[in-house]
């Protein structure tokens, strides 16, 4: 296991068709990521079903299967994060996974990074290896070219307001856009180190 993936990031690159194209750039294969246990069941009842619709959440389904259950981790990272009002029990395990097996970890959770910047620990152990939404993006538009993302990414554009803002029509440089929001991130997010899409490819 190389690559975990946070049940947001998960669901809106496979909505958008580019699961497999994400765990290349990150030179993974879908046998070598990890997804929370409870993702199936999440999809097919709760939240993720209102937030992106019965239909999106019935085709994700079948990709849980091609994606392992992520490794326990122990309790001396886990309880780190148990008390974090802002880091759920999934996004615990995930961070707490990485951070004990030096894993990356593609991640959609904003308001959980913020919180685990200032976890005793962390920034260190997961340093270049958290991927923001807007950092694989960047790395997609030059894998993919930014015509063809903007048409997988157009699902999107209902759910996701960095995605509705740099692939709308009035974008003319949807890259440019990306990287905005990506450096506003990575100041934002000190001292975590962010994944660098440049050398995933983007420019």
């Amino acid at each position: 296991m190389r690559l975990l993936l946070d049940t947001d990031a998960f669901c809106k690159l496979a909505i958008c068709g580019v699961l497999v194209d994400a765990a290349r750039v990150l030179g993974s294969g879908l046998a070598e990521c990890g997804r929370l246990p409870a993702l199936p069941h999440m999809l097919r009842r709760g939240r993720l079903r209102k937030a992106f619709g019965e239909v999106a959440c019935d085709a994700l389904i079948p990709f849980t299967g091609e994606v392992p259950v992520v490794v326990q981790a122990s309790d001396a990272w886990l309880d780190r994060l148990a008390h974090i009002p802002a880091i759920d029990p999934g996004e615990a395990q995930i961070f707490a996974a990485a951070a004990e097996a030096g894993l990356t970890v593609v991640s959609g959770d904003k308001r959980a990074l913020r919180a685990l910047k200032d976890v005793d620990g962390f920034p260190e152990a997961l340093a270049g290896r958290i991927v923001v939404l807007e950092a694989i993006l960047i790395a997609l538009c030059c894998h993919l070219g930014a015509g063809e993302l903007c048409q997988r990414v157009e699902p999107l554009t209902r759910l996701d307001t960095v995605v509705q803002v740099c692939f709308s029509p009035g974008t003319a440089d949807p890259v440019g856009a990306l990287w905005s929001y990506y450096r506003s991130l990575v100041t934002e997010l000190q001292p975590l180190v962010l994944w660098d899409p440049s050398a995933g490819g983007g420019t």
